[in-house]
């Protein structure tokens, strides 16, 4: 599999040359990631909003809808992420980033097509730790963003946020906020207690994006948590009621009662 067809390879390694100096956590944004015309046409590949095959999350920390379905990806959508999920692109970031290793997660658990309409968002969170099914640790993220025309004005923006010192269960500062221009990839540490978030939409337009993780084997000292823990919002920091939410979703046990309420 050539994944230089695809992809602007190039473009990608050199945008990895930085990617440990990242703050508050390594990352590297890449624009035109992949070859124009098969970002085009993959962007007319994806759902309708109102499609009912997709998976909704609406609740108080998350507003989004989204699909890991193989069998719902269209052909070019479809080859795209199994190349994500190759061996060739996986050691390719393996060696430029100098690690022993590195797997994809080809189940795409929680990762695939995800789509927000107007009033979306993610509230600060903290990703798994653990992969639920595979025992092995996640430690980065590849969003690629493919809607045309994307403006400031419309929010949306992937949000980093600082270490708090004082409470590990709440972010810190917003450090960097990254526009979600169309054919722009951002890959990021999840593994740092890298809170991150998606700011509300503000369009009728919808934000479209692919997510693909990577994983690698466990540290010896190492959080147990398979589940995203997330913050409230400032207007929500007296609220129980989302309290209990976070709570509940951050647990294996109880998370799948709490994805709509």
């Amino acid at each position: 599999m050539q994944i230089n067809k695809y992809i602007n390879i190039n473009k990608l390694n050199n945008s990895l040359k930085n990617f440990n100096k990242g703050k508050p956590f390594p990352y590297a944004i890449i624009d035109n990631f992949l070859k124009n015309n098969l970002a085009k046409k993959i962007e007319k590949e994806f759902p309708n909003f109102t499609n009912k095959e997709l998976h909704e999350y609406r609740n108080y920390c998350e507003i989004k809808k989204s699909t890991n379905l193989w069998n719902l990806f269209k052909p070019n959508t479809y080859q795209l992420i199994s190349i994500l999920n190759s061996s060739e692109f996986t050691n390719n970031i393996k060696k430029k980033l100098r690690m022993k290793n590195l797997y994809s997660d080809p189940g795409l658990n929680g990762g695939g097509l995800h789509i927000m309409g107007k009033g979306g968002r993610l509230n600060p969170h903290l990703d798994y730790v653990i992969h639920p099914k595979l025992n092995i640790k996640r430690k980065f993220n590849l969003i690629i963003f493919l809607t045309s025309n994307w403006k400031d004005k419309n929010g949306g923006e992937l949000c980093f946020f600082a270490k708090n010192k004082k409470n590990k269960n709440m972010p810190g500062e917003i450090v960097k906020k990254i526009m979600p221009k169309f054919n722009r990839a951002v890959l990021f540490d999840t593994s740092m207690y890298s809170w991150h978030a998606v700011s509300r939409i503000l369009t009728t337009d919808t934000r479209k994006s692919i997510a693909t993780y990577y994983l690698t084997l466990k540290d010896k000292k190492i959080e147990n948590r398979k589940k995203a823990l997330y913050s409230p919002l400032k207007n929500q920091m007296k609220n129980k009621k989302v309290k209990n939410f976070i709570k509940m979703r951050s647990s294996i046990k109880s998370y799948n009662k709490v994805f709509v309420t």
